[in-house]
């Protein structure tokens, strides 16, 4: 358990020293003031929890430090950790068991980790001794199929594909297909990384995900969402025209080493109302953990 802790603290190293490094000193023996909060709103929209969700996270907490009459600064850090707590879903991993296959699809921009974070989940899965299939449905890109197949071979996982610019549903369909006829546990359907403003990608989208329903009535059981830590904000817009799309069910947050906008976590929680299922720590598969609200919290502000 503590090895998973230290991975937390040592993954959320740069949102901790960059965008809340400042706790520290606001967090001292002093009296508060209105000083401290504006300092605090600063630190929190530099953290990139947006601007609602900070000043919701800061009429909280004055309502509070008034009620348990709190006149230091130091005594506040407990109170913003419950508080930050409070606003993150608690994320368990869905149960797929009554399905098989279950039925994945994999959604996100360019850039995302999409392609890695898939390996990674493969690779989680079949060390638990379960079935795993990859169907390549972004067949607007070659090197996405190749880097696809490449990562099936590691691990030893089916990759279904179709030729270069191939009908990407028709990819999809084959792969539930090959899903039912090899009796696979899991079925992972990486689709194109589509920028949210094209129009017709997005129709694909849907189209990609009725297909899957016609291959296995239910399908897909669930739609995660790839999303880059280092993008902050930005990545928001990208959430709600997914999520317009089609029924995004959770959301896997990559690259949160390299990010000072761990923080982007709660206005991810606000905006899309599903829980934040995994995060990538690192780069080896056993950097993708499961999030726990409490370990981020505590690895950003610790």
């Amino acid at each position: 358990m503590a090895d998973i802790f230290d991975k937390w603290i040592k993954g959320l190293e740069k949102t901790r020293k960059v965008a809340f490094g400042r706790l520290a000193t606001l967090f001292g023996a002093t009296e508060i003031s209105w000083d401290t909060w504006e300092e605090l709103e600063a630190i929190l929209v530099q953290a990139d929890l947006g601007i609602e969700t900070t000043q919701e996270i800061i009429a909280s907490l004055i309502l509070k430090v008034e009620k348990f009459g709190i006149t230091k600064s130091n005594e506040l850090q407990e109170l913003l950790v419950e508080e930050l707590v409070s606003r993150l879903d608690t994320s368990e991993i869905p149960d797929f068991s009554d399905h098989k296959p279950a039925v994945i699809m994999v959604i996100g921009v360019n850039g995302s980790g999409k392609t890695t974070t898939l390996a990674k989940l493969g690779k989680k899965l079949t060390d638990q001794n379960k079935s795993v299939i990859f169907g390549a449905a972004d067949t607007f890109r070659a090197a996405a199929v190749e880097q696809l197949k490449v990562w099936g071979d590691r691990l030893n996982i089916p990759v279904i594909s179709g030729q270069p610019g191939a009908d990407p549903g028709s990819v999809a369909f084959d792969t539930v297909q090959a899903g039912l006829s090899r009796k696979a546990d899991f079925v992972f359907i990486d689709t194109a990384g589509r920028l949210h403003t094209r129009f017709n990608l997005m129709e694909e989208l849907k189209k990609i995900n009725r297909v899957t329903g016609k291959a296995l009535p239910g399908a897909p059981h669930a739609t995660w969402l790839i999303m880059d830590a280092t993008t902050g904000q930005n990545a928001l817009h990208q959430a709600r025209a997914f999520n317009e799309a089609v029924k995004i069910n959770g959301v896997i947050l990559t690259k949160l080493d390299s990010s000072a906008r761990g923080g982007m976590a709660f206005a991810i929680q606000k905006e899309l109302h599903v829980p934040i299922l995994y995060a990538g720590l690192g780069e080896k598969p056993e950097d993708l953990q499961p999030f726990d609200k409490t370990a981020f919290v505590k690895g950003i502000i610790s």
